[in-house]
């Protein structure tokens, strides 16, 4: 499914506002604001339910502990008026269902960016190599890859496959070659011919594990050498992977640290990554009683998830798309928080908002989220 919507929704698009401005980093810029635009129905639709439990949450919580209690010897009457009481200020689940229903699109945006044009896209084919004996025993199932959408020029692509006809189990003495198709049939060597410069475009191949089980050959040929596991993957160049944007020096460049030099443009993308993070999360906050253990949670999280991406690197293209989609979903939060609640909602809220302040003035709650045992700042 999200190859399919990748190849038949996102790569369009990709390929409508390469033609307008023939910049890739303009065009994941406006595909993630279009993609953006498009889910904003349902991502709104998550942000209005979360702001709304996050107030009603403790009202709720207190009410259900009463039925429960009054009603506990009643399990009909429990359930109806526990269903009163959703009905009244909605299910914790309602913002779920928007966020599933997006989540495909999501991925396959995802997919896409991390792929040609703006990525090397690798085929992997993990194998098992069995004695000579063994094998015979074997029956040989063909194996294909997932199909990846391969730009040869900045407006051609085609859907490419790759098939291992004797499958991932080879044995001691056999060779296995890698076919890269189209999905009809054709040769993507044959989609090069026709194609200026289209040597660039021939994959490399190498041993990603196991060299002493097996060998391949610069054309894909697989040769099995001793029994073990073994891992072959072969490369075909992305298009753009090598092209800059702003400060970005290559949009498929992967990690902030190369041979030991720093690659400042991707440590710049993830630190901005991190801080309109942290800004969306205060966003998400805006007008709401403090919670000291969300405020934490708001300073933690942006960190960790910030620091993942530094064993868990990702292409310069995915972190300016990430980049950019935190941006509008900060501007995104800011409106909607800025909407006017429900009547009964807006009571509770202006009760706890009062009831914060008069603890803080009493100096029995912390002022600003923090935490009792954080001292104050410096005036």
């Amino acid at each position: 499914m999200i190859g399919y919507i990748s190849d038949n929704l996102l790569i369009p698009i990709l390929d409508f506002f390469y033609g307008l401005v023939p910049s890739y980093g303009l065009a994941i810029v406006a595909l993630t604001v279009v993609i953006r635009l498009a889910l904003f129905p349902l991502s709104a639709g998550s942000i209005r339910s979360a702001r709304r439990m996050r107030i009603a949450q403790p009202v709720m919580q207190q009410r259900q502990a009463e039925i429960r209690s009054k009603y506990a010897n009643e399990p009909q009457k429990q359930q109806e008026e526990l269903g009163k009481l959703m009905k009244e200020f909605g299910s914790p689940l309602s913002g779920c269902l928007p966020l599933l229903v997006q989540m495909p699109i999501l991925f396959a945006l995802f997919a896409t960016l991390r792929g040609s044009p703006f990525a090397d896209v690798p085929y992997t084919f993990n194998l098992k190599v069995l004695p000579a004996d063994q094998i015979a025993t074997v029956e040989p199932r063909p194996f294909n890859t997932p199909s990846h959408s391969i730009f040869v020029t900045a407006t051609q692509h085609v859907p490419v496959i790759g098939s291992l006809e004797k499958g991932l189990k080879l044995g001691v003495g056999e060779t296995g070659k890698v076919d890269l198709h189209t999905r009809e049939g054709g040769s993507f060597a044959s989609v090069l011919d026709g194609v200026e410069n289209g040597d660039a475009f021939n994959p490399t191949w190498s041993v990603t594990k196991g060299e002493g089980i097996v060998s391949v050959d610069s054309d894909g040929t697989i040769h099995a050498l001793a029994p073990g596991d073994a891992v072959v993957e072969g490369k075909i160049p992305g298009l753009a992977a090598r092209s800059g944007f702003l400060f970005i020096k290559a949009l498929g460049q992967v990690g902030f640290l190369t041979d030991g030099a720093v690659n400042w443009d991707v440590a710049i993308l993830v630190a901005s990554f991190g801080a309109t993070l942290f800004v969306s999360q205060l966003l998400s906050g805006m007008g709401m009683p403090a919670n000291p253990q969300q405020a934490t949670a708001n300073k933690i999280t942006p960190v960790m998830i910030t620091a993942m991406f530094l064993f868990f690197p990702l292409p310069a293209g995915v972190l300016l798309y990430m980049v950019v989609a935190n941006i509008f979903q900060g501007v995104q939060t800011w409106l909607l928080s800025r909407e006017a609640l429900p009547d009964n909602l807006q009571k509770i809220l202006d009760k706890q908002l009062a009831q914060q302040t008069v603890a803080a003035t009493a100096g029995n709650a912390p002022a600003s989220g923090r935490l009792p045992f954080e001292p104050k700042g410096r005036k």
